[in-house]
């Protein structure tokens, strides 16, 4: 177990500022948490003729617990009531949802297509219904639905089973992963993925959702296109090349699904993967030299150069992106990047880092992208670890500009009303 001071101990502003402090990181809060509009968390917000009631989001999430052939269970509606019960007016997607069998992260995962396109439908009026009769009205609700292909990281029929289908081969995750050549993905098949986006889109229109969210994040298909610098041919190679993936998808939803917001949730830079260290601590996967691999990073594995990253907000805004929701790195390679934590998961390695200096990494990350798109709403994560602090932070953030939303995830589950409680002083 890590010996990192726990924020729980941080009892007061000066203490909490004093391990800030001694942490030698950029990390700002409010002393005080404020309530209802005088909280910036609380502020409405216009966005493309709509408003959304406040500054709280709820980040996309799977349960593995919809039923096999891709519907909601009842487990899926008890997580989804709770987002709608949580006071948040942002639902960031909601839940993953593959868009074809293959591209399913585990057995369970929702997917959506012609057979389950209703009941998807029904949840989310039930999810609006809910936040109505809690919060008077669901008109400043904005909902929507990310759709999603797992690629490298695909179990579609027994969790025990990697089924594997790669943008191109890297040499320390197919390592990692067991995979090679074989699971590279030929171009007439990004072609059929494409087009399942398209169609997962057009259901998602159909079944009522405000937008739908590209996943372009953690080492997910979208997001391994990004950094296809070896993949031969059209989606690989040059920035326009690595970047096609997700235009032809924009393209299509904007021709198929006319009127449907388009969005999506993108990893802003990426480093080494990392395993366990013989002491318990994760440490980054052997490489020498340049390290190509990491989309947002500067080449040494380990740093952060997002010059790629804002060319690539700046061209998706030219198919109508207004809204991104950010996150870095991995779960499955690099987690301590990706979702600063005291306690590692069942399977990974002790944070070989104080996972403040990882939230405040991703916080100082988003305020760099949203300082050069003062135009586009960005959706900050990364926030659990700071704990009883998470609202000060969370309302310096959005007060100063670094910020639209604060994003939030699994922690709504066990703690449905945290936002409401927050807004309320409690």
């Amino acid at each position: 177990m890590s010996n990192f001071k726990k924020v729980s101990a941080l009892k007061t502003p000066e203490a909490f500022q004093e391990h800030i402090d001694n942490l030698g990181i950029k990390l700002n809060f409010c002393p005080e948490a404020r309530q209802g509009e005088n909280s910036p968390l609380g502020r409405k917000i216009n966005y493309k003729e709509r408003t959304i009631g406040n500054r709280w989001c709820i980040l996309p999430m799977e349960g593995w617990d919809c039923m096999s052939d891709g519907t909601p269970s009842n487990l899926t509606a008890r997580r989804w009531m709770r987002f709608a019960e949580s006071g948040a007016k942002l639902l960031y997607g909601c839940e993953a949802a593959a868009i074809m069998e293959s591209g399913r992260s585990n057995p369970r995962q929702l997917m959506i297509n012609e057979n389950t396109v209703v009941a998807i439908a029904t949840l989310r009026n039930k999810m609006v219904k809910r936040h109505a009769e809690l919060y008077g009205t669901a008109g400043d609700l904005y909902i929507g639905l990310q759709i999603t292909h797992s690629g490298r990281f695909s179990h579609p029929h027994r969790d025990e089973i990697l089924e594997s289908r790669i943008a191109y081969s890297h040499p320390l995750l197919d390592k990692k992963f067991g995979n090679d050549a074989s699971n590279v993905i030929s171009d007439m098949e990004v072609e059929n993925i494409i087009q399942h986006y398209v169609k997962a889109a057009k259901l998602a229109q159909q079944a009522g959702f405000d937008f739908v969210d590209i996943k372009h994040a953690h080492g997910y298909l979208g997001h391994e296109f990004l950094s296809a610098h070896d993949r031969p041919g059209k989606y690989g190679g040059s920035f326009e090349n690595r970047t096609r993936f997700f235009r032809e998808i924009a393209e299509g939803i904007s021709k198929e699904a006319p009127g449907l917001d388009i969005s999506l949730r993108l990893s802003l830079f990426d480093w080494l993967p990392f395993e366990k260290n013989e002491d318990g601590s994760g440490k980054p996967m052997e490489w020498s030299g340049k390290y190509p691999y990491a989309f947002g990073g500067d080449g040494t594995g380990s740093g952060i150069d997002m010059t790629e990253t804002i060319e690539f907000l700046k061209m998706i805004q030219q198919y109508g992106v207004k809204m991104v929701c950010t996150t870095v790195g991995s779960p499955y390679y690099n987690p301590h990047i990706q979702r600063p934590a005291y306690y590692p998961v069942v399977d990974g390695y002790e944070s070989p880092e104080d996972p403040l200096t990882g939230a405040a990494r991703q916080i100082n990350a988003v305020a760099e992208v949203k300082k050069q798109l003062p135009g586009m709403l960005f959706v900050g994560s990364g926030y659990t670890c700071l704990q009883e602090w998470l609202p000060n932070v969370g309302e310096y953030v959005v007060e100063n500009n670094m910020a639209d939303f604060i994003g939030i995830g699994r922690m709504v589950l066990s703690y449905p009303e945290i936002c409401t409680d927050h807004l309320q002083g409690k």
